[in-house]
């Protein structure tokens, strides 16, 4: 099994890219952030109803997500990280300070909010060079099998190392699931980064993934939705793995 995901290239944010979609229980506002194209999602049962971010990603996206919160007449209740790379993590702080709001993460990456060079590892000094990075007021912490009980949503968040140590899913009404960068629509997540390791991804995949129901959807940390089903059929990691 390949070890890595290449490095996602930087791309320039459009309006185009705030996209709506509807699911059967929820409703799915996305922004993609500008460094590393990351998904940032925002889940609600419906318009002017509350609202959880995940994912708020780089460089400073909170103003668009704020924007988007007004349109839909949104009031946010928590912000949930899929992992602590800097590329889901920037916009962390001024959102969930700004809104009141806890910010939810595996204990294992609590410590790389504020210390994000732990996770990246020496080649992004230069670039992270004179930034003050803080963890938000409130942060709540969750172990395998943690259940949430939001926007009226049971949400279960799974213990998914490989990307990183602390890397979680979020399995939402058992029909959504949260992937970050464990996995994507033909791909996976890389695992050369510091806590990355590629005996963790192939035992999450193997335990945490495949296990999971044809008709889940899966919004990814990047890239298009896609299913369970249809990755099981074409993601050639997965395929690679139930030979």
């Amino acid at each position: 099994m390949s070890k890595r995901y290449p490095v996602l290239r930087v791309v320039e944010n459009r309006g185009q890219d705030l996209v709506r979609r509807r699911g059967s229980r929820m409703l799915v506002r996305s922004f993609i952030a500008p460094m590393f194209a990351t998904n940032c999602w925002i889940l609600a049962a419906e318009k002017g109803s509350e609202c959880i971010i995940v994912d708020p990603g780089m460089t400073d996206i909170s103003a668009e997500v704020e924007m988007i919160v007004a349109e839909e007449g949104f009031k946010p209740v928590a912000a949930l990280l899929t992992h602590g790379h800097l590329d889901h993590t920037f916009s962390l702080k001024p959102l969930a300070d700004g809104y009141g709001i806890p910010a939810y993460i595996h204990p294992e990456d609590r410590r790389f909010i504020a210390d994000p060079l732990g996770l990246h590892g020496p080649q992004f000094a230069e670039q992270l060079r004179g930034i003050h990075f803080a963890e938000p007021e409130k942060v709540e912490l969750l172990k395998d099998g943690s259940q949430l009980n939001l926007l009226g949503l049971d949400i279960r968040a799974i213990h998914a190392p490989g990307h990183t140590r602390g890397s979680l899913m979020f399995l939402i009404n058992g029909q959504t699931l949260l992937s970050g960068d464990v996995l994507f629509s033909g791909a996976i997540g890389r695992t050369d980064l510091p806590t990355g390791s590629s005996s963790d991804m192939e035992t999450t995949l193997r335990k945490k993934v495949l296990t999971l129901d044809d008709e889940i959807r899966v919004l990814p940390g990047h890239g298009p939705e896609t299913t369970i089903k249809y990755e099981r059929k074409t993601n050639p990691y997965l395929k690679e793995l139930e030979r």
